[in-house]
């Protein structure tokens, strides 16, 4: 979907209120805290991808736009210290 300048500003809007609640997030803080409590400094880099599809359109079914994410040990070891789960990851 093609997106107008206007269009793409909000979607720009969206993802900088998503990384500033991310920089201003007390629980983020502390768990980097207790990173570097541990003795290790953290380098975090969050993609955020926005989709966008005009409202009352039904997404397609199908395989189309399904992706996969394959994470390392390590990987889930520092969402699970940030306290985010993992969609069909056990409890």
């Amino acid at each position: 979907m093609e997106m107008d300048e206007y269009t793409k500003k909000l979607a720009e809007e969206v993802g900088t209120a998503i990384n500033e609640s991310v920089q201003q997030s007390a629980s983020v803080a502390a768990a980097i805290e207790r990173l570097r409590e541990a003795g290790f400094e953290m380098e975090l880099t969050l993609k955020l991808e926005i989709g966008l599809r005009p409202q009352g359109e039904e997404k397609e079914s199908g395989s189309e736009g399904a992706g996969s994410l394959e994470l390392t040990d390590e990987d889930l070891r520092v969402l699970r210290s940030m306290k985010i789960k993992i969609d069909g990851e056990e409890s």
